[in-house]
């Protein structure tokens, strides 16, 4: 997940690091977890099932996978195209007033934090500049085109390949 601390980075480093003496009774013969490596990283675990399922969603078809690092994780994927959906801060601010209920400085604020998150994510995963347009095939203003437009252009493109 892009999101530092996620449910599921949590629920794994819970699972790394428990032991069974807490939970078994103590005539039961203890079972050594598949995972008693202390060098078991559950950051790598949660980034090897991610693209994973990303290829796996790849290889069906008709997928549209949304972060993630999925433009750089089907790099070389014949059939993918990668889009890039932008905006200017204030209209990102506002969409997000709007569709979480928020006032302008907590919008803004969960904007910055979003794009710190996705920026270091894939900096520090794939050792790339997110925002670089290299890595896509399509970039496009949602607040010009607003997201049907955006959607049109998208599929227009995906046709024309």
């Amino acid at each position: 997940d892009e999101a530092p601390g996620s449910l599921l980075s949590r629920l794994l480093t819970a699972l790394g690091s428990s032991t069974v003496e807490f939970s078994a009774p103590p005539e039961v013969a203890a079972w050594a977890p598949p995972y008693a490596d202390p060098a078991f990283d559950p950051r790598r675990a949660i980034l090897t099932i991610t693209q994973e399922v990303i290829r796996e969603a790849a290889r069906g078809g008709n997928a549209i996978i949304v972060g993630h690092g999925g433009a750089y994780v089907l790099r070389d994927h014949p059939g993918a195209l990668h889009v890039f959906l932008m905006a200017p801060e204030p209209a990102r601010v506002k969409a997000v007033m709007e569709m979480h209920k928020l006032d302008e400085a907590d919008a803004r604020k969960q904007v910055k934090q979003k794009d710190a998150n996705r920026g270091a994510y894939v900096k520090q995963v794939y050792g790339h500049d997110w925002l670089h347009p290299s890595h896509y095939h399509l970039m496009i203003d949602s607040d010009r085109f607003g997201f049907e437009g955006a959607a049109s252009l998208i599929v227009a493109a995906a046709r024309s390949k």
